[in-house]
């Protein structure tokens, strides 16, 4: 069996460059061998890492004859055409999230890989958490009995940049689909209605450009469960990523990471360290884990764990959270679907 997969990567922003990085020094078996970024400054991080094949032109990498696998880092509407491109090059691909901000799209990108009969994982890092992932294998092995309540609360310690805000596709296709992802994967059920509601609390010129930056979604899981995940654009006390499921036999849960664990206790009252500060910090190690899954499923010829089907649900979901907070009304997923395949 092949021991070694060779990677090119094209988007080297501040995900790239961690996936670079990462890969050079951490991921088991591979290489990266090629990499891309329309900011030619940008390429010297790649060289100091030994990549000799650089190029301003992604194409460059995703048509390389010596590349087998591409991870593309680059904004989210080029994600399609990149994916579908590599795909047609025989190149497996692991594309950062979301894949598109419309399902059309990412039935589209589904099919290519499909006919290319390559494998397409996608970088919802957060299943690959290892907190998240204990609660999500107690949960699946019936340690809490029958799911009856999961709890997400997801909360950035600041909002981004509008510039960022003008074309994320808004908090809860960007954001909140890692949790909406999370949902789907930690309960093992799909979601079936979504009721969301949001405003406008903390900056109002992210009002301005037509998006929200604080929303309650409530979700309703086939299995009969229902969740509630809480979102916020800003925690003055840092990054908050907590995970809850209350069920039959028990509850589980995890709380913040924090870059130490002391406790300090005076007449004032108790006090320990704030959460990690944002999610390069907070998932560091969930970033490492995921490339070395992708990596271990490319040469084990096995299907990745993240596929475009969880894109496409992930997506499916957030597009109802949006319609049911502007119409103010619970949308069915379903509803969602079929308005695509009409």
């Amino acid at each position: 069996m092949k021991n070694t997969i060779k990677i090119g990567i094209v988007g080297l922003g501040r995900i790239g460059q961690i996936h670079l990085a990462n890969i050079a020094t951490r991921v088991k078996n591979a290489e990266v061998v090629a990499a891309a970024d329309i900011t030619e400054s940008l390429l010297d991080f790649a060289r100091r890492h030994g990549v000799e094949n650089v190029s301003t032109n992604p194409e460059y990498v995703l048509t390389h004859p010596d590349v087998e696998a591409v991870v593309i880092c680059t904004p989210t509407p080029t994600h399609v055409p990149y994916t579908i491109l590599a795909a047609q090059h025989g190149k497996h691909i692991f594309c950062e999230k979301p894949l598109d901000l419309s399902i059309e799209q990412i039935l589209v990108a589904k099919e290519a890989v499909e006919m290319a009969n390559v494998q397409l994982m996608l970088g919802f890092n957060r299943r690959f958490d290892a907190n998240f992932l204990k609660v999500k294998e107690m949960v699946h092995e019936g340690l809490v009995g029958d799911p009856h309540i999961l709890k997400i609360t997801s909360r950035d310690p600041n909002p981004p940049q509008i510039e960022y805000v003008k074309s994320s596709g808004g908090l809860f296709l960007d954001m909140a689909i890692h949790d909406f992802d999370m949902a789907r994967y930690v309960m093992n059920s799909e979601v079936t209605e979504v009721y969301a509601k949001a405003k406008v609390l903390v900056d109002p010129r992210i009002g301005a450009e037509g998006d929200i930056d604080t929303a309650i979604t409530t979700l309703t899981f086939a299995n009969g469960a229902i969740g509630v995940i809480d979102n916020s654009r800003k925690a003055v006390y840092g990054y908050d990523q907590r995970i809850e499921v209350f069920g039959s036999g028990g509850m589980t849960q995890t709380k913040n990471n924090t870059p130490d664990t002391h406790e300090y206790y005076n007449d004032k009252g108790g006090h320990l360290s704030l959460p990690l500060n944002f999610f390069l910090e907070r998932y560091a190690e969930a970033y490492v884990n995921e490339i070395n899954v992708f990596v271990s499923s490319i040469l084990a010829g096995e299907n990745v764990p993240v596929n475009a089907h969880d894109g496409l649900m992930a997506t499916a979901i957030a597009m109802a959270a949006k319609q049911s907070y502007m119409e103010d009304r619970p949308v069915k997923i379903e509803e969602i679907l079929s308005a695509i395949t009409a």
